[in-house]
């Protein structure tokens, strides 16, 4: 059996590269409206923080990078970028 050629194979492993990142932005889009809902429900970042076992900083850059910015003091309110 004769082996691909490597362009083939670079071609083929951009291509499932590709997937991989759109498979990644759709989860992460997933996973900041299921934080959101999380602030919206314990009332602020920190509180969804604590219930997940992860640091308040992790939390809100993850809402932060999807355009769901809480505000600064937590209260749970938004501003759309």
């Amino acid at each position: 059996m004769e082996a691909k050629p490597w362009q083939d194979r670079v071609r083929e492993e951009d291509e499932l590269v590709e997937q991989l990142q759109l498979l990644v932005s759709e989860s992460a889009k997933r996973r900041a409206e299921a934080l959101r809902e999380g602030v919206d429900q314990l009332g602020s970042v920190a509180e969804v923080a604590r219930a997940l076992g992860k640091s308040w900083n992790a939390v809100y850059n993850a809402l932060k990078k999807q355009g769901q910015k809480p505000a600064p003091d937590g209260t749970g309110d938004t501003t759309t970028t």
